[in-house]
C-alpha cells in the first residue's frame, strides 16, 4: 500500500538468491560407485512481503542467505538430488510448506554436464567408478513455479525444461535461397553452406496439482505428492527422460534435414519433440547463426568462394542472425 502522497504503488514483488552453486557427491557404499551433479540454482519467492518494501519491515523477510542454506541442506538430504526437475520441485514444495506467508516459489536449476570417464570405451560400458570429465559447455535446465492454491490446500506447479549452449555444426546439407531481394540486399544466394548454431531449447508441461509436505520440517516429498488424472503419466516428474529424448531429436533433425533455412529446420525439430513427447505443451527454440565466411583467394588465382570449392573459412561471431519460434500443441 502506498503512503499518502506517494505517486506509485507496489505492483509486484519477488526476491531470492541467485547463482547458488551446488556440487553433490552421492556414494554407494556397496558398489563403491559415486555419482556427481553440479548445479547453479536460483531461488525466488513471492507472498505477503509488501511491507518489507513499503515500510522497511524485515519481519516478513526470509533472508536470501537462508535460501542459500536451504538449497544446500536440500542437496544434502533430498533423495531426488541427482534429478534436476525432482530436486527443483522438492525445493519449491519445502519453501511453501515451511513459510506460510510465501505464496509462490520459483526455482531454476542449471545442470552442468559431467560424464563418467571410460564409459563405453576401454573403461567398460559403466566407466570409471569415481572419475569424470566436463562434457562440453552445454547445460540442461529446469524451471519450477509452485503457487499456493487460494484455498490453502496444496499448490499448482508449472514445470519447464530444456537445454542451452548446445553447439552444433554441419559442413553441408544447408541452403538459403529465394529470400527477398531489393536495394538493401547484398547477401548472395547459396545452395550449399555451413550451418552452425548454439541451440537453446525450452519446453513446457501442463500444470500439475501438488500436495505440500506435511511433516514437521516440511521435507518429506516425492511422486506421491503430485496428483495426476487416471491414465495419465506425471510427465514433469520424468523430465530427465523427456529432456534426453528432446536432445536426441534435436541432434537427429539437425544432422539429417536438408535445410532450406534455419527457420524450416527449427520447425521440424519442434514438431518432432511434440509428436514424441505427449506431455509437452509448448516448444521454443532459439538458434543464433554461427557464420563461416569463405575466404576470397582471388588475389592468388584460387577459387575458394563458390560453394563446391569453398574449403577455407573465417568464423565470424557478430553480427549474427537470430532465429526463434514457439510451437504449441493444438
Amino acid at each position: 500500500m502506498a503512503a499518502v502522497g506517494e505517486p506509485g504503488v507496489l505492483a509486484t514483488a519477488r526476491y531470492g538468491k541467485d547463482k547458488v552453486r551446488v556440487f553433490r557427491v552421492v556414494r554407494d557404499p556397496e558398489s563403491k560407485v559415486q555419482d556427481v551433479v553440479e548445479y547453479n540454482v536460483t531461488v525466488l519467492v513471492e507472498g505477503a512481503i509488501e511491507t518489507s518494501y513499503t515500510q522497511a519491515d524485515n519481519t516478513v523477510v526470509v533472508a536470501t542467505d537462508s535460501m542459500k542454506n536451504i538449497t544446500n541442506y536440500l542437496a544434502k538430504v533430498s533423495p531426488h538430488v541427482l534429478d534436476p526437475a525432482r530436486f527443483a520441485l522438492h525445493l519449491a514444495a519445502h519453501l511453501l510448506a515451511r513459510y506460510a506467508h510465501v505464496s509462490a516459489a520459483f526455482v531454476t536449476v542449471e545442470h552442468l554436464r559431467w560424464a563418467r570417464i571410460g564409459a563405453g570405451a576401454s573403461g567398460g560400458a559403466a566407466g570409471h567408478k569415481h572419475a569424470f570429465w566436463r562434457d562440453g559447455s552445454e547445460k540442461r535446465f529446469v524451471e519450477v513455479e509452485a503457487a499456493r492454491k487460494s484455498d490453502g490446500d496444496g499448490a499448482v506447479a508449472r514445470v519447464a525444461g530444456g537445454l542451452k549452449d548446445l553447439l552444433v555444426l554441419k559442413s553441408t546439407g544447408s541452403a538459403f535461397e529465394n529470400f527477398v531481394r531489393d536495394e538493401y540486399t547484398t547477401l548472395a544466394e547459396v545452395d550449399d553452406r555451413i550451418f552452425s548454431t548454439s541451440i537453446d531449447l525450452r519446453y513446457t508441461y501442463g500444470e500439475v496439482d501438488m500436495q505440500l509436505p506435511r511433516d514437521e520440517m516440511g521435507l518429506v516429498f516425492g511422486e506421491q505428492n503430485l496428483n495426476k488424472n487416471e491414465g495419465e503419466d506425471l510427465y514433469a516428474w520424468e523430465d530427465a527422460k523427456v529432456g534426453a529424448l528432446a536432445r536426441e531429436i534435436t541432434l537427429d533433425v539437425f544432422a539429417h534435414d536438408e535445410s532450406a533455412s534455419v527457420q524450416a529446420t527449427l520447425y521440424k525439430m519442434a514438431q518432432r519433440v511434440l509428436a514424441e513427447n505427449v506431455g509437452v505443451e509448448t516448444v521454443r527454440y532459439t538458434l543464433p547463426n554461427k557464420h563461416y565466411i569463405a575466404v576470397d583467394m582471388k588475389y592468388i588465382g584460387v577459387d575458394n568462394t563458390t560453394p563446391r570449392n569453398a574449403e577455407v573459412f573465417t568464423p565470424v561471431d557478430a553480427p549474427s542472425g537470430l532465429i526463434m519460434a514457439t510451437i504449441s500443441r493444438r
